[in-house]
């Protein structure tokens, strides 16, 4: 493991409607490993150097603990937006689960995002937070196929894990559900694995699911994915140039009809899939007190 100079590790979430209603954001580790073929962290304008290596920040949890005593106002934490939290090093490295346990001792609350079900190994700590403030759990699932999803995020855990991974989450209290998101192109985009995902996801006791019926395709992520597709799906290349030429954004097709679908078979489930819902159904404990200087 290569280790990183930072200055700061929490920062401010300057629009938290936007993305889950999170207050602050943290990235522990930089890089991911997961290898899926259509990351968009991988675009040059975010800058990070040989993005399939996780590198680790220096001094990670030193930082972590002074910024959580430094704050005035307590809050939600999201973590997971650029590097997944829980990466193959985490189970060695417990940098994620010593940064939860310091979240925990701060009063502070806490949103992941990750593809690993390695994140069921901190239930304990998770729980503790959950008795005083608010807690997001969001786990990536953008098949049903474990065979389709080695293909699109080899590194990864395979899907049925991290149902599970949401079952025993579910089971303990704890607020969960799951990122539908890319929905990619004539790969994924079917009413089928739609339904079968919304399906797993409320037998699972998912609380939401959240997506996005497109990719985003832009720099040398685009260059990256459409070699992808040549290797794992022959012709489809041919296919997204002639549909989308060089757009960014590139939704799939029939959006208006699977979204139906998608919105239909979630209210049959009592599943959250709107933005607005989602925050305010988790963010009920939140109460965005001050951090008295004696805590400090």
């Amino acid at each position: 493991m290569k280790y990183i100079p930072a200055k700061t590790i929490i920062t401010k979430n300057k629009c938290p409607e936007m993305w889950f209603g999170y207050d602050y954001n943290m990235n522990i580790y930089k890089g991911c490993c997961h290898g899926c073929i259509y990351c968009d962290s991988r675009s040059e304008c975010y800058g990070v150097e040989n993005f399939d290596e996780v590198r680790a920040k220096e001094n990670a949890l030193g930082i972590i603990n002074k910024e959580l005593k430094s704050k005035r106002n307590s809050g939600v934490i999201g973590t997971g937006a650029m590097s997944d939290p829980y990466n193959p090093y985490e189970k060695e490295l417990l940098l994620t689960r010593k940064a939860l346990e310091l979240i925990d001792a701060n009063g502070f609350g806490i949103g992941i995002a990750t593809k690993s079900d390695l994140v069921t190994r901190d239930i304990d700590v998770l729980r503790s937070i959950n008795e005083h403030s608010s807690i997001c759990i969001k786990i990536t699932i953008t098949t049903y196929d474990d065979t389709l999803a080695k293909i699109i995020e080899p590194g990864a855990a395979s899907s049925s894990a991290r149902f599970n991974a949401i079952a025993e989450l579910s089971k303990n209290n704890l607020f969960c559900g799951i990122l539908l998101m890319p929905l990619l192109p004539f790969i994924n985009d079917t009413e089928e694995n739609i339904s079968n995902i919304v399906k797993a996801a409320a037998e699972a006791g998912a609380k939401f699911i959240y997506p996005w019926f497109g990719v985003t395709l832009r720099q040398n992520q685009r260059i990256y994915f459409y070699k992808q597709l040549d290797r794992y799906f022959p012709g489809i290349k041919s296919r997204y140039q002639a549909v989308y030429g060089e757009r960014y954004e590139c939704r799939v097709q029939n959006a208006e009809c699977l979204y139906q679908v998608f919105s239909d078979l979630c209210t049959k489930y009592g599943v959250l899939y709107r933005m607005p819902d989602i925050i305010s159904a988790y963010r009920k404990k939140v109460k965005h007190k001050q951090i008295s200087l004696f805590d400090i």
